[in-house]
């Protein structure tokens, strides 16, 4: 469906060989009811993705970035070709149910001191996903871990919990990127996500610059995305690792400082060596 009138709002697609799930993404984009732009910016897939998405969205807007960008840099050239006010960052294997970017808009546009507003996500089969947290620090990652594991294992005492925690609103201190609603004033004014960041953490850091800056950070139940989480892991899962690892000592030299970057290092290099995945 395609809504009259200048765009209110700006959908961010970052695409790297995501044929399989950018039709039915950008398909879900039929329910929004608000004028919208669309953009989708695809890092040199192989699969085609650029095709489907001009296929699927005829009025899309197609920037072949050449080369994997990786998140934070392809996402910043997104949201730079665009014009609306409020910005979407939107993750390919996500899937917007009716009414979720309508209530996202309306978040922001009632709460001016709101800079950064996200959605409750779930899973294919319905279980909620987490997709906020606290700042991250070891213990807090610690017990965030175990949070995302008992999750994933789909523990019915945890899956209670988290229900009913993302039943209501909340400022954590950071909302997933998968899908991340942020004002184009704040943008401009953080000059987007920091492009040191190729896959993992770019979102923590927009969050916490938001924080810095005086915008808050909301989640609210009144949206819902389904979204496919771990994707990227799936597709290259040696690459994304190392791209974790990486982000998380960035994220922990420009907020924790040196004694916890080094915490972290011992961490990661004991996960290594055991073979554990990151999240």
């Amino acid at each position: 469906m395609s809504v009259p009138g200048p765009p209110r709002i700006a959908i961010v697609v970052v695409s790297w060989n995501s044929a399989s799930d950018l039709a039915t993404c950008l398909g879900s984009l039929a329910h929004v009811t608000l004028p919208v732009e669309v953009v989708v910016v695809d890092n040199a897939s192989t699969d085609g993705s650029a095709d489907i998405a001009r296929a699927v969205r005829p009025a899309v807007t197609v920037i072949e970035a050449g080369d994997n960008l990786g998140f934070a840099r392809a996402s910043n050239r997104g949201w730079r070709a665009t014009s609306a006010s409020f910005v979407l960052f939107l993750n390919p294997d996500a899937v917007l149910e009716a009414g979720a970017v309508e209530a996202l808009v309306a978040l922001l546009e009632s709460r001016p001191d709101v800079g950064i507003v996200g959605p409750a996500t779930f899973n294919r089969d319905g279980t909620p996903q987490v997709s906020f947290g606290p700042d991250l620090t070891p213990l807090a990652e610690w017990r965030q871990s175990g949070l995302v594991r008992a999750v994933r294992a789909r523990d019915p005492e945890t899956l209670r919990t988290l229900g009913a925690t993302i039943a209501r609103e909340q400022e954590p201190d950071w909302i997933s990127g998968s899908c991340l609603l942020a004002r184009r004033s704040l943008l401009e004014r953080l000059s987007g996500f920091d492009e040191r960041f190729f896959l993992y953490e770019e979102d923590v850091d927009l969050c916490a610059r938001a924080r810095a800056s005086g915008s808050r950070v909301v989640f609210t139940p009144a949206a819902r995305v389904t979204h496919g989480l771990g994707r990227s892991m799936e597709k290259a899962s040696d690459r994304a690792r190392l791209e974790y690892a990486r982000s998380h000592l960035l994220y922990y030299r420009k907020h924790r400082g040196w004694l916890a970057t080094g915490l972290l290092r011992i961490l990661l290099m004991l996960t290594r060596a055991l073979g554990l995945r990151g999240r």
